[in-house]
């Protein structure tokens, strides 16, 4: 790891240096895509030190361990596996002591990964609420605001459970703007989100009247709230953010530059609705054909960060997925133009791809397969369509996960 190494003795983790020796035990606990491979770095520059630990990941997304049990489980939508990986690393954190380190690895995706819900709500409530938000197009800054309050781990409560151990996270940022309250729902740092914030949510979307009973009954009651910034139990804890979306875009820059590309970086705070940010990015690629604005050919644009799709049909796919299909409508005809979706984790929504590319012959391919492009993107059916042009991307999982990434070329 870039940012975590050990000089002799010392576990240096950015400012902060940690002796080794002064620790009885060091457990490593945490969840995410892409927290298999953090394990992993962190056997070889701790070894035998560790004295045990568990991470939940997603199915596939493993890596070979020898002190770290790995758990795997259900992602986007919680299931029991998880709740059992979760109540062991609840468990592990509650007994450590006053002399013992914790190492907590969080990725993308541990949001879901790291399922104990609140009593008396149970799981299956928990997966309805979360397929609630994910299908009325809440974005992950509300979605996750959501899972806090309904959760025995997330928002700061981990921490709260570890305490008074030596708490260290190590982190990678899926999150726009690396939000550390955010990135995983925070399970250990303050929690400045409130029960009331997260019920304006549900009043946003319109979908109180849909939560289970246990869940609204949950808002409507005094519940103990999480963690809060100047809480003491955060006095022995430390985040680290070791890998972000801004770091992979700027890595994509540097190689599209050495291709030959003229390059620019769009944004790396990329959300909305995904099929109009995709219309906009087609609208740039005409631009650089038309008059070589914001730079000229050939040219690489790139952006990265997360955009969301409110779910309207029945079918497969996700959000880099249908941002492929709604590009290439609007670039249908262009030859010398090519846009590319995809999730930096090897895994686009419920799919084994990790997003799709297209170019001005894609309508064209699609037509010749008696394919109708608009009629896929109105049933969220992205994933059959690129299916069967061959332009789905499968790289299998990546051992990382730092959002989305999508480039625009134009020769």
């Amino acid at each position: 790891m870039r940012h975590v190494q050990v000089d002799k003795n010392v576990l240096i983790a950015g400012d902060k240096r940690y002796r080794l020796s002064a620790f009885r035990n060091i457990y490593v606990i945490g969840a995410g895509k892409a927290s298999a491979q953090m394990a992993r770095a962190i056997e070889r520059l701790l070894g035998a030190r560790i004295s045990g630990g568990e991470i939940n990941v997603k199915d596939g997304h493993t890596a070979a361990l020898r002190r770290i049990r790995i758990n795997e489980c259900g992602h986007p939508v919680p299931d029991l596996r998880g709740v059992a990986g979760a109540r062991r690393i609840a468990q592990i954190a509650s007994l450590a002591g006053q002399d013992d380190l914790i190492v907590c690895l969080i990725s993308g995706g541990a949001s879901a990964l790291l399922p104990l819900p609140a009593p008396p709500i149970t799981l299956a409530q928990k997966q309805k609420t979360t397929r609630l938000l994910l299908h009325c197009g809440a974005g992950i800054h509300e979605i996750n605001c959501v899972r806090k309050h309904i959760s025995r781990i997330k928002g700061g409560q981990l921490a709260r459970l570890a305490y008074p151990a030596t708490l260290l996270t190590l982190i990678l940022s899926d999150v726009i703007g690396d939000d550390l309250d955010v990135i995983g729902s925070g399970p250990t740092v303050p929690d400045p989100s409130t029960f009331a914030d997260a019920r304006a949510i549900f009043e946003k979307y319109r979908i109180w009247n849909k939560l289970p009973a246990a869940v609204r009954a949950r808002f409507s009651s005094t519940s103990e709230e999480t963690p809060k910034p100047g809480d003491n139990i955060f006095g022995k804890t430390h985040d680290l953010i070791v890998g972000s979306n801004a770091l992979a875009v700027d890595a994509a820059a540097l190689a599209a530059r050495r291709l030959g590309f003229h390059t620019v970086v769009l944004s790396t705070f990329l959300q909305g609705e995904t099929r109009e940010v995709a219309r906009v990015h087609a609208a740039i690629a005409r631009e650089i054909r038309a008059s070589g604005r914001p730079v000229a050919r050939p040219a690489c644009v790139i952006s990265g960060g997360e955009t969301t799709v409110a779910i309207r049909g029945q079918g497969l796919g996700g959000r880099n997925q249908e941002f492929a299909l709604a590009a290439a409508i609007d670039i249908a005809g262009l030859r010398d133009v090519v846009i590319l979706s995809g999730g930096t984790d090897g895994t686009d929504g419920p799919t084994d791809a990790a997003g799709a590319i297209a170019d001005g012959t894609t309508l064209a391919r699609a037509q010749a397969l008696g394919l109708n492009a608009a009629a896929f993107l109105a049933n969220n059916d992205s994933y059959r369509f690129f299916e069967s042009t061959g332009d789905l991307i499968k790289t299998g999982p990546t051992g990382t996960n730092v959002a989305d990434v999508q480039l625009i070329l134009v020769r």
